[in-house]
């Protein structure tokens, strides 16, 4: 166990970046909410919820147990079309079970579409509801730079934070 002087168990931070790309006539879904009025959504071998997988790679990162794709992977058909807040559920499972308790998660999205900042509070929710922990949710644009900027996908950002429980 990784302690101060004290004893104490120190607290452990793990990143998480997920991007996917804008697929027309697939459904929106992001931060664990549903956006029904957007032409495209996040392709991917789950829902593409990007903030969700950001999360879930955040807390696998900092509880080293590795990423989203050594979990979830799509060599992993059972988790083909799975929800982000079905993910990230699972992935709080597993942190919690190699030791660890979940001190909170910041996520950011980067994109221009779906416009975030109407329902950020429900996503922060919906992700908490999730990891059992507070998450906190936040979103930006790129000005129209790069992928992101020019609507061509949505990425996300996230970090997490935990510390291991004492034996």
């Amino acid at each position: 166990m990784a302690a101060d002087d004290g004893g104490v168990a120190l607290p452990r931070v793990g990143v998480g970046v997920d991007v996917h790309p804008l697929e027309s006539g697939r459904p929106m879904h992001l931060a664990g909410l549903h956006f029904p009025d957007e032409p495209a959504g996040c392709g991917g071998h789950s829902d593409g919820d990007v903030a969700a997988h950001a999360a879930c790679d955040a807390l696998l990162s900092a509880a080293g147990l590795g990423d989203l794709g050594s979990q979830f992977g799509t060599s992993r058909p059972e988790w083909s079309g799975a929800s982000g807040t079905t993910l990230l559920a699972e992935t709080a499972h597993r942190v919690r079970a190699a030791g660890f308790e979940i001190g909170n998660v910041a996520v950011q999205v980067v994109g221009n579409r779906p416009r975030l900042g109407p329902r950020r509070a429900e996503a922060g929710a919906a992700l908490s509801s999730a990891v059992g922990a507070p998450v906190s949710v936040s979103a930006t644009t790129t000005d129209g730079l790069g992928l992101t900027g020019r609507g061509e996908g949505v990425a996300a950002v996230a970090t997490a934070l935990v510390v291991r429980r004492g034996d």
